[in-house]
């Protein structure tokens, strides 16, 4: 028969794979549910990704701003989650290092703020559908975006989310308050990372699925391939170029 401690390791060890398979199960749902028309009164269209609406409730956008944010970030910021799930597997001290869903709600915590923010945002300037109304505001936070790019403090924001295990180390604090002070630590990060970008949604259309895909990966690689901060800045320099031209133009 299996001692205590030997069936605790065991079931840490599984824990990993557990964590592994339910955060690709949520942001497979996230994606299913942008897909869906994310609650916005229909499917998304097939050309532009944008159901043709009027302008929801709040309540309404901040979910769908906050579940498309978990599809566009939840992939990146995995490796930082799984790395604690790893730690604690490690460790095996379940008092000291709780569980990897207090990290990953810490995150999430953070995202959310900022998906109240984006949708207030969007219920002032935006049209019914979901674009700026002005195209030269357009075009002036594709600039923005780019110079935003080539910054020292996106560089810095990006560096601590590429580092998950310098991160963890840097910040580590026991117990559910110290989880729970990491995820938001990481969330914030990633938000100081990535939320000029989230800006482009207003650009090409806030349910363009095409759109928010092509931000994903731009985030994804920028994050998560070798080399992804020159990646990010070659971004960059494509976002100011393209928006100088639609100025001009």
């Amino acid at each position: 028969m299996s001692s205590a401690p030997d069936l605790t390791g065991t079931l840490l060890r599984r824990e990993r794979a557990i964590v592994a398979g339910g955060i690709a199960l949520l942001i497979g749902l996230s994606w299913w549910f942008l897909a869906s028309g994310a609650g916005m009164g229909g499917a998304a269209s097939e050309t532009t990704g944008m159901p043709t609406m009027h302008q929801p409730p709040l309540v309404a956008l901040v979910l769908m701003w906050w579940l498309m944010m978990v599809a566009m970030m939840l992939p990146s910021a995995s490796p930082a989650v799984l790395l604690y799930s790893r730690v604690r597997a490690q460790r095996g001290d379940a008092g000291a290092i709780v569980h990897p869903a207090v990290f990953a709600a810490g995150y999430a915590a953070v995202w959310l703020g900022f998906s109240v923010v984006a949708a207030v945002v969007q219920q002032l300037i935006a049209t019914s559908m979901m674009t700026l109304a002005d195209p030269e505001l357009a075009d002036g936070v594709l600039i923005a975006a780019g110079v935003y790019q080539l910054s020292p403090f996106k560089g810095s924001c990006l560096r601590a989310c590429r580092s998950p295990a310098r991160f963890l180390s840097t910040h580590w604090r026991p117990g559910v308050i110290g989880a729970a002070r990491l995820g938001i630590l990481h969330g914030t990060w990633c938000v100081g990372c990535c939320w000029m970008l989230m800006a482009l949604l207003f650009v090409g259309g806030v349910m363009n699925l095409a759109w928010i895909f092509a931000l994903a990966v731009i985030v994804g690689s920028e994050k998560l391939l070798p080399g992804g901060q020159w990646l990010g800045r070659i971004a960059g320099i494509g976002l100011i170029a393209w928006g100088a031209v639609r100025l001009l133009l």
